[in-house]
């Protein structure tokens, strides 16, 4: 099948074998791929129009007990700058982001022991309680299914957890011994179960990932079918094993933004932050290519920089009211209007 047929069969049945998958991206030419994001613009604005949603990115802790390989705030990172912000500090940042137009607020943090369930439920249930208007987004990695559960029960709408790969042997690659791939992967069934709107995601082009795995990720996303849906170039931190691994192809990044839009036509799909970092027009690139979703940052500026994934990462030193401000000229800039609104997921 030529890849014009590939591109057109996930446009018109949103699914592809893994064989076509394969060969269409390792064999997509620039012409092709205008193509693909063409289809892929048409199918996000079928649900959303020019609409981009923005989220309230706010984040709640640098401390994180794991030791994933890739990550900047890894465990055994010990030049990682460490804060946890305070409940009240939290609630500040909403009321700032409520104030500027934000209707989703998404806490963010490394798997902080001293989030447990009852401050977390609390946070959640203060938030809820002040802007009943607003979605609550979290994104705290593995918990156990009650854990889960409970903070559902307090009023929480969103729950992130990228998958990373849907490759166990991938996974130990970019993972140590006591981290569970099968148990990551059950952690989105567990939320899809309990009623959240889920977000899987995987990194593009991070260490020894191959065509197939990007094919077995596809394949993992349509299966799950979250409503959330975060991908973004792999960019090393230079205090980790990973370190000297080249960046990940923003181009690559692009075409599997489009082929996501396709397979997932009403999927809640962001232009990530590292997107932005690899690309000074990375962001925009993405809209175009069918995301709907951007995440300026709320954290307060002492912090920005210290919640350091990946390195150089970027809006780390502006106000809120500029971010917003600038993320708004970016999108009209390219036909879009940034809105003011929950940005619920639109059943296909």
């Amino acid at each position: 099948m030529k890849n014009y047929e590939i591109i057109d069969k996930l446009y018109f049945e949103h699914t592809a074998s893994k064989a076509e998958l394969v060969a269409l991206i390792n064999t997509i030419s620039d012409e092709e791929l205008e193509h693909l994001r063409k289809k892929a613009q048409q199918t996000a604005q079928k649900y959303y129009s020019n609409k981009v949603y923005i989220r309230g990115l706010i984040e709640i802790s640098s401390i994180c007990k794991n030791d994933c390989y890739y990550c900047g705030i890894r465990r055994s990172n010990t030049n990682a700058v460490r804060y946890r912000l305070s409940e009240q500090q939290i609630l500040d940042c909403c009321d700032t982001g409520y104030s500027l137009g934000f209707r989703t607020f998404v806490l963010q943090g490394g798997e902080d022991g001293y989030f447990t369930d009852d401050v977390m439920c609390r946070i959640v249930e203060q938030i809820k309680q002040k802007y009943p208007d607003c979605a609550v987004t979290l994104s705290l990695g593995e918990r156990s299914y009650e854990s889960y559960k409970r903070l559902f029960s307090a009023g929480a709408d969103r729950y992130l957890l990228r998958h990373e790969t849907a490759d166990r042997t991938h996974y130990e690659k970019l993972h140590p011994s006591e981290m569970s791939h099968s148990n990551r992967l059950d952690c989105l069934y567990r939320l899809k179960k309990i009623g959240y709107q889920t977000g899987a995601g995987f990194m593009v082009g991070s260490p020894y990932q191959t065509t197939e795995n990007l094919a077995d990720d596809l394949l993992f996303i349509k299966n799950l079918n979250p409503q959330m849906c975060g991908i973004g170039p792999f960019i090393p931190h230079k205090d980790t094993p990973f370190a000297k691994f080249p960046n990940g192809s923003v181009w690559l990044c692009l075409m599997l933004i489009s082929i996501i839009r396709l397979m997932l036509p009403s999927v809640l799909l962001p232009s990530t932050t590292a997107l932005g970092t690899a690309d000074s027009n990375g962001r925009e690139k993405g809209i175009l290519h069918g995301a709907n979703v951007v995440m300026p940052n709320l954290s307060p500026l002492e912090h920005r920089k210290d919640y350091s994934l990946y390195d150089n990462k970027i809006c780390t030193g502006d106000e809120s009211a500029q971010c917003i401000s600038c993320m708004k000229r970016r999108m009209k800039s390219i036909g879009y209007e940034v809105v003011t609104d929950v940005g619920n997921y639109i059943e296909p």
